[in-house]
């Protein structure tokens, strides 16, 4: 996944009219309320439909924040989603972009705060 894109910096701030530190302010707040626990925990109990909202939600902030390769991930599973599974590679995908994408995320709120 080295060559993934988890974060696009230029585009998300052009999204705040370019306030790096109103940038930095979402980010951290999404850091905090990332709604990954609860995707995860209704896929356990097979509620898909809270599911499906989690990643629906998910998948919205990632646009919003231009956070790319979470925003391909969270897309691929409302999909699964709506068929009522999902694939145990997916979540586990998940798991790793996630850390990877708070590792960028990290990066762009120094950078910015």
């Amino acid at each position: 996944m080295a060559d993934l894109v988890y974060i696009n910096a230029e585009e998300g701030k052009k999204r705040v009219m370019n306030n790096g530190k109103l940038y930095a302010k979402l980010l951290t707040k999404f850091k905090t309320d990332t709604k990954l626990d609860s995707l995860l925990s209704t896929c356990d109990s097979e509620d898909w439909e809270a599911a499906q909202a989690a990643a629906h939600t998910i998948k919205g902030l990632a646009a919003n924040l231009s956070l790319t390769e979470l925003f391909n991930q969270s897309l691929d599973i409302e999909t699964q989603l709506k068929g009522s599974s999902i694939k145990a590679e997916s979540l586990e995908g998940i798991k790793v972009c996630f850390e990877e994408t708070l590792k960028a995320v990290e990066k762009v709120i120094a950078e910015n705060a």
